[in-house]
Protein backbone atom coordinates (compact mmCIF):
# COMPACT_ATOMS: atom_id res chain seq x y z
CA UNK A 1 0.00 0.00 0.00
CA UNK A 2 1.78 3.18 -0.94
CA UNK A 3 -0.40 6.63 0.58
CA UNK A 4 0.13 10.28 -1.25
CA UNK A 5 -0.14 13.52 -0.58
CA UNK A 6 -1.42 15.64 -3.44
CA UNK A 7 -2.15 19.81 -2.81
CA UNK A 8 -1.26 22.09 -5.50
CA UNK A 9 2.59 21.60 -7.12
CA UNK A 10 3.48 19.60 -4.00
CA UNK A 11 3.29 15.26 -4.14
CA UNK A 12 4.46 13.64 -1.30
CA UNK A 13 4.61 10.10 -0.18
CA UNK A 14 3.33 9.30 3.73
CA UNK A 15 4.86 6.63 4.94
CA UNK A 16 1.21 5.39 6.61
CA UNK A 17 -2.23 6.17 6.92
CA UNK A 18 -2.42 10.05 8.21
CA UNK A 19 -4.79 9.87 11.07
CA UNK A 20 -6.73 12.61 9.64
CA UNK A 21 -7.36 14.44 6.17
CA UNK A 22 -4.98 16.49 5.62
CA UNK A 23 -6.16 20.44 5.58
CA UNK A 24 -5.67 21.24 1.68
CA UNK A 25 -5.05 18.85 -1.18
CA UNK A 26 -6.05 15.62 -1.21
CA UNK A 27 -4.95 11.83 -0.60
CA UNK A 28 -4.49 9.05 -2.70
CA UNK A 29 -4.13 5.41 -1.52
CA UNK A 30 -3.16 3.19 -4.08
CA UNK A 31 -3.19 -0.52 -2.53
CA UNK A 32 -2.53 -4.15 -4.53
CA UNK A 33 -6.25 -6.35 -4.14
CA UNK A 34 -4.42 -8.81 -2.07
CA UNK A 35 -3.34 -6.19 0.63
CA UNK A 36 -6.70 -4.48 0.10
CA UNK A 37 -8.48 -7.53 1.37
CA UNK A 38 -6.30 -7.58 4.48
CA UNK A 39 -6.57 -4.05 5.22
CA UNK A 40 -9.87 -3.49 4.51
CA UNK A 41 -11.21 -2.49 8.13
CA UNK A 42 -8.42 -0.39 8.35
CA UNK A 43 -9.21 1.52 5.43
CA UNK A 44 -12.78 1.44 6.56
CA UNK A 45 -11.56 3.11 9.69
CA UNK A 46 -9.37 5.75 7.84
CA UNK A 47 -11.99 6.68 5.24
CA UNK A 48 -14.71 6.97 8.25
CA UNK A 49 -11.98 9.37 10.13
CA UNK A 50 -11.41 11.49 6.97
CA UNK A 51 -14.83 11.56 5.28
CA UNK A 52 -16.96 10.63 7.46
CA UNK A 53 -18.51 7.54 5.17
CA UNK A 54 -17.49 3.88 4.22
CA UNK A 55 -17.17 2.22 1.52
CA UNK A 56 -20.48 -0.09 1.24
CA UNK A 57 -20.47 -3.51 1.27
CA UNK A 58 -20.52 -4.58 -2.07
CA UNK A 59 -18.93 -1.79 -3.43
CA UNK A 60 -16.29 -3.91 -1.25
CA UNK A 61 -16.54 -6.38 -2.70
CA UNK A 62 -17.00 -5.17 -6.07
CA UNK A 63 -13.45 -4.11 -5.34
CA UNK A 64 -12.23 -7.40 -4.51
CA UNK A 65 -13.72 -9.63 -7.40
CA UNK A 66 -11.07 -10.05 -10.36
CA UNK A 67 -13.44 -11.27 -12.80
CA UNK A 68 -15.75 -7.80 -12.73
CA UNK A 69 -16.62 -6.08 -15.95
CA UNK A 70 -15.79 -2.59 -16.00
CA UNK A 71 -18.81 -1.00 -14.27
CA UNK A 72 -19.57 2.52 -12.69
CA UNK A 73 -22.11 2.93 -9.75
CA UNK A 74 -22.37 5.93 -7.46
CA UNK A 75 -22.92 7.00 -3.96
CA UNK A 76 -23.87 10.75 -2.39
CA UNK A 77 -19.93 10.27 -0.73
CA UNK A 78 -18.42 9.04 -3.31
CA UNK A 79 -18.49 7.34 -7.04
CA UNK A 80 -17.38 3.77 -7.75
CA UNK A 81 -15.28 2.80 -11.18
CA UNK A 82 -14.27 -0.22 -12.14
CA UNK A 83 -12.16 -0.11 -15.40
CA UNK A 84 -10.29 -3.54 -16.52
CA UNK A 85 -7.04 -3.01 -18.64
CA UNK A 86 -5.96 -3.76 -21.75
CA UNK A 87 -2.25 -5.46 -21.56
CA UNK A 88 -0.65 -8.41 -23.32
CA UNK A 89 1.84 -10.73 -21.56
CA UNK A 90 5.62 -9.45 -21.44
CA UNK A 91 6.56 -12.47 -23.20
CA UNK A 92 4.22 -11.66 -26.02
CA UNK A 93 6.21 -9.30 -28.00
CA UNK A 94 8.37 -10.99 -30.98
CA UNK A 95 6.92 -14.15 -30.48
CA UNK A 96 4.67 -15.94 -33.30
CA UNK A 97 1.95 -17.09 -31.55
CA UNK A 98 -1.08 -14.62 -30.34
CA UNK A 99 -0.42 -12.76 -26.96
CA UNK A 100 -2.40 -13.99 -23.81
CA UNK A 101 -4.92 -10.72 -22.92
CA UNK A 102 -4.52 -9.65 -19.90
CA UNK A 103 -7.79 -7.87 -18.73
CA UNK A 104 -7.72 -7.60 -14.58
CA UNK A 105 -9.71 -4.86 -13.21
CA UNK A 106 -8.59 -1.68 -11.63
CA UNK A 107 -10.95 -0.23 -9.17
CA UNK A 108 -11.15 3.74 -8.43
CA UNK A 109 -13.44 4.85 -5.28
CA UNK A 110 -13.32 8.44 -5.78
CA UNK A 111 -14.05 10.76 -2.81
CA UNK A 112 -13.83 14.42 -2.80
CA UNK A 113 -10.34 14.89 -1.00
CA UNK A 114 -9.80 10.69 -1.51
CA UNK A 115 -9.42 8.41 -3.90
CA UNK A 116 -8.69 4.86 -3.28
CA UNK A 117 -7.26 2.97 -6.36
CA UNK A 118 -6.78 -0.82 -5.92
CA UNK A 119 -4.91 -2.34 -8.41
CA UNK A 120 -3.37 -5.96 -9.52
CA UNK A 121 -0.66 -7.46 -7.94
CA UNK A 122 1.87 -6.13 -10.97
CA UNK A 123 -0.10 -3.64 -12.20
CA UNK A 124 1.73 -0.70 -13.51
CA UNK A 125 -0.41 2.16 -13.53
CA UNK A 126 0.08 2.80 -9.91
CA UNK A 127 3.89 2.76 -10.63
CA UNK A 128 3.79 4.83 -13.37
CA UNK A 129 1.97 7.60 -11.93
CA UNK A 130 3.23 7.43 -8.61
CA UNK A 131 6.94 7.70 -10.55
CA UNK A 132 5.86 10.28 -13.02
CA UNK A 133 4.38 12.85 -10.59
CA UNK A 134 7.44 12.08 -8.34
CA UNK A 135 9.39 13.65 -11.14
CA UNK A 136 7.49 16.36 -11.48
CA UNK A 137 7.89 17.42 -7.98
CA UNK A 138 11.50 16.98 -8.20
CA UNK A 139 11.45 19.18 -11.46
CA UNK A 140 11.06 23.31 -9.58
CA UNK A 141 13.07 25.36 -10.37
CA UNK A 142 11.99 26.57 -14.14
CA UNK A 143 9.84 24.56 -14.59
CA UNK A 144 7.78 24.81 -11.37
CA UNK A 145 4.63 26.45 -13.35
CA UNK A 146 4.54 24.03 -16.49
CA UNK A 147 4.82 21.27 -13.48
CA UNK A 148 2.12 22.11 -11.95
CA UNK A 149 -0.33 22.68 -14.39
CA UNK A 150 0.25 18.51 -14.88
CA UNK A 151 -0.63 17.75 -11.41
CA UNK A 152 -4.25 16.70 -11.16
CA UNK A 153 -6.15 18.62 -9.24
CA UNK A 154 -8.91 16.86 -7.86
CA UNK A 155 -9.07 13.19 -7.27
CA UNK A 156 -11.63 12.62 -10.03
CA UNK A 157 -8.80 14.13 -12.35
CA UNK A 158 -6.21 11.80 -11.56
CA UNK A 159 -8.32 8.66 -11.90
CA UNK A 160 -9.63 9.81 -15.08
CA UNK A 161 -6.05 10.12 -16.40
CA UNK A 162 -4.98 6.81 -14.92
CA UNK A 163 -8.31 5.39 -16.92
CA UNK A 164 -6.88 7.05 -20.33
CA UNK A 165 -3.62 5.74 -19.82
CA UNK A 166 -4.78 2.41 -19.56
CA UNK A 167 -6.99 2.86 -22.78
CA UNK A 168 -3.77 4.65 -24.71
CA UNK A 169 -1.66 1.73 -23.55
CA UNK A 170 -3.96 -0.26 -26.08
CA UNK A 171 -1.70 1.25 -29.15
CA UNK A 172 1.15 -0.96 -27.99
CA UNK A 173 -1.41 -4.24 -28.22
CA UNK A 174 -2.98 -2.91 -31.59
CA UNK A 175 0.35 -2.92 -33.22
CA UNK A 176 1.43 -6.13 -31.93
CA UNK A 177 -1.98 -8.12 -32.84
CA UNK A 178 -2.63 -6.45 -36.42
CA UNK A 179 1.50 -7.62 -37.04
CA UNK A 180 0.32 -11.20 -35.86
CA UNK A 181 -3.12 -10.91 -37.88
CA UNK A 182 -1.04 -10.51 -40.94
CA UNK A 183 1.26 -12.79 -40.38
CA UNK A 184 -1.54 -15.38 -39.61
CA UNK A 185 -3.12 -14.29 -43.03
CA UNK A 186 0.06 -15.19 -44.72
CA UNK A 187 0.09 -18.55 -43.19
CA UNK A 188 -3.39 -19.32 -44.21
CA UNK A 189 -2.62 -18.33 -47.89
CA UNK A 190 0.05 -21.00 -47.51
CA UNK A 191 -0.27 -23.73 -50.01
CA UNK A 192 1.73 -26.06 -47.60
CA UNK A 193 -0.10 -24.52 -44.20
CA UNK A 194 -1.24 -27.13 -41.84
CA UNK A 195 -3.98 -27.48 -39.47
CA UNK A 196 -1.98 -25.88 -36.61
CA UNK A 197 -2.83 -22.40 -38.49
CA UNK A 198 -6.60 -22.96 -37.38
CA UNK A 199 -5.83 -22.99 -33.65
CA UNK A 200 -4.23 -19.60 -34.41
CA UNK A 201 -7.42 -18.89 -36.17
CA UNK A 202 -9.43 -19.26 -33.22
CA UNK A 203 -7.12 -17.81 -30.87
CA UNK A 204 -7.08 -14.20 -32.87
CA UNK A 205 -11.07 -15.04 -32.73
CA UNK A 206 -11.58 -15.02 -28.90
CA UNK A 207 -8.71 -12.43 -28.11
CA UNK A 208 -10.53 -9.87 -30.50
CA UNK A 209 -13.99 -10.84 -28.86
CA UNK A 210 -12.61 -10.68 -25.71
CA UNK A 211 -11.25 -7.23 -26.48
CA UNK A 212 -14.70 -6.25 -28.19
CA UNK A 213 -16.43 -7.06 -24.89
CA UNK A 214 -14.09 -5.51 -22.94
CA UNK A 215 -14.49 -1.93 -25.05
CA UNK A 216 -18.12 -2.48 -24.69
CA UNK A 217 -18.35 -2.14 -20.87
CA UNK A 218 -15.45 0.30 -20.74
CA UNK A 219 -17.22 2.42 -22.43
CA UNK A 220 -20.93 1.87 -21.09
CA UNK A 221 -18.93 2.32 -17.76
CA UNK A 222 -17.45 6.07 -18.84
CA UNK A 223 -20.73 7.18 -20.55
CA UNK A 224 -22.44 6.51 -16.83
CA UNK A 225 -19.92 8.29 -15.50
CA UNK A 226 -20.20 11.19 -17.99
CA UNK A 227 -24.01 11.04 -17.15
CA UNK A 228 -23.20 11.16 -13.49
CA UNK A 229 -21.13 14.62 -13.90
CA UNK A 230 -24.20 16.02 -15.92
CA UNK A 231 -26.69 15.23 -13.25
CA UNK A 232 -24.77 17.06 -10.70
CA UNK A 233 -26.63 20.26 -9.47
CA UNK A 234 -24.82 23.93 -11.01
CA UNK A 235 -21.87 24.65 -9.36
CA UNK A 236 -22.47 28.10 -7.61
CA UNK A 237 -18.48 29.09 -7.22
CA UNK A 238 -16.51 29.71 -10.86
CA UNK A 239 -13.60 27.71 -9.42
CA UNK A 240 -16.20 24.56 -9.31
CA UNK A 241 -17.30 24.97 -12.48
CA UNK A 242 -14.43 25.20 -14.78
CA UNK A 243 -13.00 22.24 -12.66
CA UNK A 244 -16.55 20.21 -13.86
CA UNK A 245 -16.25 21.42 -17.41
CA UNK A 246 -12.26 20.31 -17.00
CA UNK A 247 -13.50 16.96 -15.76
CA UNK A 248 -16.28 16.48 -18.49
CA UNK A 249 -13.53 17.42 -20.91
CA UNK A 250 -11.34 14.13 -19.89
CA UNK A 251 -14.45 12.28 -19.50
CA UNK A 252 -14.89 12.74 -23.53
CA UNK A 253 -11.15 12.31 -24.11
CA UNK A 254 -11.48 9.15 -22.54
CA UNK A 255 -14.63 8.09 -24.07
CA UNK A 256 -13.60 8.69 -27.85
CA UNK A 257 -10.04 6.81 -27.16
CA UNK A 258 -12.42 3.87 -26.19
CA UNK A 259 -14.41 4.26 -29.56
CA UNK A 260 -11.28 4.39 -31.61
CA UNK A 261 -9.90 1.10 -29.96
CA UNK A 262 -13.50 -0.25 -30.32
CA UNK A 263 -13.61 0.51 -34.00
CA UNK A 264 -9.94 -0.75 -34.40
CA UNK A 265 -11.21 -4.39 -32.75
CA UNK A 266 -14.34 -4.74 -34.96
CA UNK A 267 -11.65 -4.01 -38.06
CA UNK A 268 -9.87 -6.73 -36.74
CA UNK A 269 -12.37 -8.93 -36.19
CA UNK A 270 -13.72 -8.17 -39.87
CA UNK A 271 -10.14 -8.60 -41.07
CA UNK A 272 -9.96 -12.29 -38.92
CA UNK A 273 -13.45 -13.21 -40.70
CA UNK A 274 -11.92 -11.81 -44.36
CA UNK A 275 -9.26 -14.58 -43.94
CA UNK A 276 -10.97 -16.94 -43.06
CA UNK A 277 -13.42 -16.56 -45.93
CA UNK A 278 -10.36 -15.99 -48.42
CA UNK A 279 -8.78 -18.91 -47.08
CA UNK A 280 -11.94 -21.34 -48.16
CA UNK A 281 -12.72 -19.87 -51.42
CA UNK A 282 -8.60 -20.21 -52.13
CA UNK A 283 -8.74 -24.16 -51.25
CA UNK A 284 -12.03 -24.40 -52.70
CA UNK A 285 -10.63 -22.70 -56.09
CA UNK A 286 -7.42 -24.88 -55.86
CA UNK A 287 -9.41 -28.21 -55.20
CA UNK A 288 -11.38 -27.17 -58.47
CA UNK A 289 -7.82 -27.00 -60.70
CA UNK A 290 -7.06 -30.70 -58.93
CA UNK A 291 -10.58 -31.62 -60.58
CA UNK A 292 -10.09 -29.87 -63.84
CA UNK A 293 -6.32 -31.78 -64.55
CA UNK A 294 -8.16 -34.87 -63.35
CA UNK A 295 -11.13 -34.67 -65.68
CA UNK A 296 -8.89 -33.92 -68.58
CA UNK A 297 -6.26 -36.79 -68.14
CA UNK A 298 -9.56 -38.86 -67.78
CA UNK A 299 -10.86 -37.30 -71.36
CA UNK A 300 -7.18 -37.93 -72.80
CA UNK A 301 -7.21 -41.16 -71.94
CA UNK A 302 -10.96 -42.66 -72.37
CA UNK A 303 -10.77 -43.28 -76.40
CA UNK A 304 -6.79 -44.97 -75.78
CA UNK A 305 -8.81 -47.37 -73.13
CA UNK A 306 -11.94 -47.80 -75.71
CA UNK A 307 -9.07 -49.06 -78.64
CA UNK A 308 -6.94 -50.81 -76.33
CA UNK A 309 -10.30 -52.81 -74.87
CA UNK A 310 -11.83 -53.33 -78.22
CA UNK A 311 -8.58 -54.99 -79.65
CA UNK A 312 -8.24 -57.14 -75.97
CA UNK A 313 -11.18 -59.15 -77.07
CA UNK A 314 -10.94 -62.62 -77.51
CA UNK A 315 -11.90 -63.04 -81.22
CA UNK A 316 -10.21 -64.27 -84.13
CA UNK A 317 -12.21 -61.68 -86.57
CA UNK A 318 -10.92 -58.49 -85.70
CA UNK A 319 -8.84 -56.38 -88.32
CA UNK A 320 -5.09 -56.14 -88.56
CA UNK A 321 -5.40 -59.03 -84.97
CA UNK A 322 -2.81 -60.70 -86.95
CA UNK A 323 -0.83 -58.37 -89.11
CA UNK A 324 2.45 -57.49 -88.01
CA UNK A 325 2.24 -54.27 -88.67
CA UNK A 326 -1.28 -54.12 -86.65
CA UNK A 327 0.47 -52.88 -83.59
CA UNK A 328 2.68 -49.95 -84.53
CA UNK A 329 -0.58 -48.67 -86.76
CA UNK A 330 -2.85 -49.27 -83.52
CA UNK A 331 -0.06 -47.14 -81.15
CA UNK A 332 0.32 -44.70 -83.76
CA UNK A 333 -3.49 -43.87 -83.68
CA UNK A 334 -3.68 -44.24 -80.23
CA UNK A 335 -1.11 -41.83 -80.26
CA UNK A 336 -2.87 -39.61 -82.46
CA UNK A 337 -5.71 -39.02 -80.76
CA UNK A 338 -3.56 -38.46 -76.83
CA UNK A 339 -1.34 -36.27 -78.53
CA UNK A 340 -4.85 -34.31 -80.52
CA UNK A 341 -7.05 -34.60 -77.42
CA UNK A 342 -4.10 -33.42 -75.35
CA UNK A 343 -3.96 -30.09 -77.70
CA UNK A 344 -7.36 -29.56 -77.83
CA UNK A 345 -7.62 -29.00 -73.92
CA UNK A 346 -4.38 -26.99 -74.45
CA UNK A 347 -6.19 -24.54 -76.80
CA UNK A 348 -9.35 -24.72 -74.63
CA UNK A 349 -6.51 -23.53 -71.69
CA UNK A 350 -7.92 -26.42 -69.80
CA UNK A 351 -4.25 -28.01 -69.18
CA UNK A 352 -3.33 -23.60 -68.56
CA UNK A 353 -2.11 -22.75 -64.93
CA UNK A 354 -3.98 -20.06 -64.05
CA UNK A 355 -2.37 -17.30 -62.29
Amino acid sequence: MRVFHVQGDQFTELPALPDAAPAAGYLWIGIARAEFDTHVTDLQAALQRWTASQLVDLHVSDLLNDQLPSTFDYTSWYDLLVFRRLAASATAEGSAVMPALDTSPVGFAVFDRVLLTVHPADCMVREFFATRLKQQQLQGGANEARAGTRVPPSPADLALRMVNFMVDSYLELRRLLTRQLDQLQRDLFDAKGGPGDWSSVLDVRNNLHLLEETCEDQRAAITEWIDAQDELPPAVDAAVARERELLRVRSRDVQEHIERVLAHVRRLESMAENAVQMHFSAQSHRTNEIMRTLTVLTAIFLPLNLVTGFFGMNFEGLPLIHSPRGFWIVFSVMLVLGIGASWFFWRKRYLARSR
